[in-house]
């Protein structure tokens, strides 16, 4: 079992790299123009003049994420330099057009980064902002607390103005509302504008100076796969590529011919068969997306334990704090938690309780790289690892690894698995590991993947302005 340690008594442990990330963040404009020696008064106009967005056609492209629309924003400055990022990838986010119109045209960069996203997020009177995710849409993608209603009004640009918010029992905290896609997304291309802006990536900018990593060890993270039988080939194929560790996303837990069983037995199987079909040094990872009950959780987590796997990631619903306090405490391996949380308080009130060991994040979900910084250092104060979630396209795959290039508490990539579903044709660039099984980092200015003009053009349907 792991030592009777709280993660309390580790704060502090990283507070030199803490201090220069958290500066970074505060005053990004400073941080930029002093990674090239400069002033902030030297940097190129950085005031707003316009907002639009490509609209391409990804109806021939395999979808990570149900809810990726082909919308790629564009938000460009009076100097000509243009961000991009794209949207859609955690939830439909209908009129960004319009709100980027009044939040972002004619205001100026330099003071619109340091405050778009600083904010601590929701609480809910249950300590956790929101009920617990649920299914929505076509593809089963998970669907924030009141995005719903947000997603079937077009008219609505957050899923917490208004009535979305009114009797809702959630209070604004540092005056957010989380999540929020809207100002998270802008949030991503104002990073890469200033990026390009000091000719830069902006993990560079992010680190406030102190060293960064070149590369970082790449995991498959694989799809849920129809049977039990899908996951020795997977794994296998994975090896093949160079991969030298491999996280199962189980299915249905289920073999291809017999009789049905439980699921978490098919599980177990899975868990078993993989971990001998790969041997003892190869990295395993077990991600069941919230799937179990305790009593289930406990019983997989065991034999996780027991076959000296990595992690065990999302056992049980995220709401569950006390069945996460139990399984932190009684098992070996450790427990990787909040991609469905949302707010910054609510990180700090798992950790203060024991109820993860390893922050997960979901940039997007809580405020784009600002946000997701302040996260990561936040787990870093209490000597926590950080490991946020990569699964989409090119520039939702490079926002996170940004963030984890630039932290220091942060040492794993998640590739999907098989990697050329996050490719997209406007990026030449694409995610791959070297022989080594890395990911090296980029060393383009912003975002570090150039968008392909000419692609661009062949795939977009129109410009919406």
């Amino acid at each position: 079992m792991k030592p009777n340690v709280s993660r309390r008594n580790f704060l502090g442990a990283s507070a030199g790299f803490a201090a220069a990330g958290l500066s970074a963040v505060a005053n990004p404009i400073a941080a930029a123009a002093q990674s090239v020696g400069v002033k902030p008064a030297d940097l190129p106009d950085l005031t707003i003049k316009e907002v639009k967005v490509y609209v391409t056609d990804i109806s021939q492209l395999h979808k990570l994420n149900s809810p990726e629309t082909g919308e790629l924003l564009s938000v460009v400055t009076n100097g000509g330099i243009e961000g991009n990022y794209t949207i859609g990838d955690r939830n439909a986010t209908p009129g960004w057009l319009a709100w980027a119109k009044t939040a972002l045209v004619g205001k100026n960069i330099m003071d619109l980064l340091p405050t778009l996203t600083s904010t601590s997020g929701m609480k809910g009177p249950g300590g956790y902002d929101g009920a617990p995710a649920r299914r929505g849409g076509g593809g089963g993608a998970f669907v924030a607390p009141g995005f719903g209603a947000a997603a079937a009004n077009p008219g609505s640009h957050s899923a917490f103005e208004g009535p979305q918010l009114t009797g809702s029992g959630l209070s604004t905290r540092g005056g957010g509302t989380w999540p929020n896609y809207y100002t998270a997304a802008a949030d991503v291309c104002l990073w890469d504008i200033l990026g390009k802006a000091v000719n830069r990536p902006i993990y560079k900018i992010l680190a406030g100076g102190m060293p960064t990593k070149d590369r970082l060890m790449a995991y498959a993270s694989s799809q849920h796969l129809p049977t039990v039988e899908d996951y020795v080939p997977d794994v296998l194929k994975a090896k093949a590529q160079g991969f030298r560790a491999y996280k199962i996303h189980p299915g249905g837990g289920q073999h291809a011919t017999g009789p049905a069983i439980p699921t978490y037995i098919g599980h177990m199987e899975e868990i078993r068969e993989v971990r001998k079909a790969v041997g003892d040094e190869f990295v395993l990872m077990h991600d069941p997306v919230q799937r179990y009950n305790r009593e289930e959780a406990m019983t997989v987590g065991r034999l996780l334990d027991e076959l000296n796997y990595a992690w065990f990631e999302d056992p049980i619903r995220t709401t569950d704090q006390e069945g996460l306090i139990q399984l932190c405490a009684a098992l070996n391996l450790p427990i990787h938690v909040g991609e469905f949380i949302y707010s910054i308080a609510d990180f700090a009130d798992y950790i203060k309780k024991d109820a993860l060991d390893v922050v997960r994040l979901i940039a997007d979900n809580v405020g784009g790289i600002s946000g997701a910084m302040r996260v990561g250092l936040l787990a870093d104060a209490h000597g926590l690892e950080c490991t946020p979630h990569n699964w989409g396209n090119v520039p939702d795959m490079a926002l996170h690894f940004h963030v984890e290039l630039a932290l220091p508490n942060s040492w794993w990539f998640e590739m999907p698995f098989p990697a050329e579903y996050a490719d997209r044709p406007e990026y030449k660039d694409k995610f791959r590991v070297n022989e080594e099984g890395y990911v090296l980092a980029p060393t383009e200015p912003g975002l570090g993947y150039p968008i392909d003009r000419d692609a661009l053009d062949k795939i977009t349907k129109r410009i919406d302005r």
